[in-house]
């Protein structure tokens, strides 16, 4: 480890911790806050340099402050919380209790009332904003005459200039294809939401990539209409209709997967030992509570707030993060809907 060159008088940063440690910031406050997803050796070295520089965590809060208030908001129209809430408390872990406070508004879908909100968190001083969509489709952009860092979360920005952080709806559509295929389905079909909207899109890509890779091609379209239990009962009703030989079916969210299943359930078909049944978004009062438990690929949200939280860190210690979108990865979480038990 390269020894500390801090200036005497300086109080030393979470940046001059992970440069000593050689470590990115990021890693540096997982470390420095017991977070998951650290080596052991990795975190030993990131504490011996904060011991070195007689760096502790309320340091960064004292590092925040100085010319500056320690605070961050948070601008959405999502407060229904369906997405918002997981991202908000992904953004908290990365700030730690008590170091940074969020300001949360929600603009509840309204351009006029988002710039309201927007002039009130800069009226406060904030250090950096927090722009999270509810939905993945790109949003216009706040502009860069802003006095202080803004990073877009699950709705990317539409100006590639601009920081953005969002899930991988091609890979998450991918994924549940590829879970299906590898519990044996060849006979898979795909029901979804909203076709207006870029993740019912960039899903249905993922799902018909992973068929092509295994050399099966979709039964019938792709069932496009709402988010809603309700079509996933009026949908699985035509599809069976149509195609009583269907073994598999990817839904675009864990309410379509629910009136999907009813609808097989009222049919007298097995789930999953006739037909497996993948879910969307990993909603887990859904999931958990559905007859079986639900398939579902997880977005990811709280790691998602972590990352636009880092960036913000990033910005505000002075660290330029790329710019443009990125994509993160999504997880597969196994129920009965596809896996049958034992």
């Amino acid at each position: 480890m390269a020894r500390s060159e801090s200036q005497p008088g300086r109080t030393s940063t979470l940046s001059d911790v992970a440069r000593l440690a050689g470590v990115s910031l990021a890693t540096a406050s997982k470390a420095i806050n017991g977070r998951d997803q650290v080596a052991p050796a990795t975190r030993q070295r990131v504490l011996e340099a904060a011991e070195e520089l007689s760096f502790t965590p309320n340091a960064l809060a004292r590092s925040l402050i100085a010319g500056r208030t320690g605070t961050v908001g948070l601008l959405t129209s999502d407060l229904e919380g369906r997405f918002v809430i997981p991202i908000l408390m992904g953004a908290e872990d990365a700030f730690g209790a008590g170091q940074v406070n969020v300001f949360l508004c929600d603009a509840r879908g309204d351009a006029i009332r988002e710039q309201h909100h927007l002039k009130a968190l800069l009226n406060r001083r904030v250090d950096g904003i927090i722009v999270v969509g509810r939905q993945t489709d790109p949003r216009p952009s706040l502009g860069h005459d802003l006095p202080v860092p803004v990073v877009y979360a699950y709705a990317p920005s539409d100006d590639p200039t601009d920081v953005s952080v969002t899930p991988d709806n091609v890979a998450g559509g991918r994924v549940a294809a590829e879970h299906l295929i590898s519990c044996g389905r060849r006979r898979i079909a795909h029901i979804s939401g909203d076709p207006a909207y870029a993740a019912a899109q960039d899903r249905a890509v993922g799902v018909d990539a992973a068929l092509a890779d295994a050399g099966l091609e979709l039964v019938g379209d792709v069932m496009f209409s709402d988010w809603s239990e309700h079509w996933g009962r009026d949908a699985t009703a035509i599809l069976l209709a149509n195609h009583p030989d269907v073994d598999g079916i990817v839904c675009g969210s864990d309410q379509i997967a629910r009136g999907v299943l009813d609808t097989l359930r009222d049919l007298g078909k097995r789930v999953p030992e006739d037909i497996a049944v993948i879910g969307y978004d990993n909603w887990e009062v859904l999931a958990t509570n559905s007859r079986p438990g639900l398939t579902s690929v997880d977005a990811n949200l709280k790691a998602l707030g972590r990352a636009a939280a880092m960036r913000i860190f990033d910005a505000i210690d002075g660290e330029a993060a790329d710019a443009g979108v990125q994509s993160l990865p999504v997880r597969l979480v196994i129920r009965g809907s596809t896996i049958p038990r034992r």
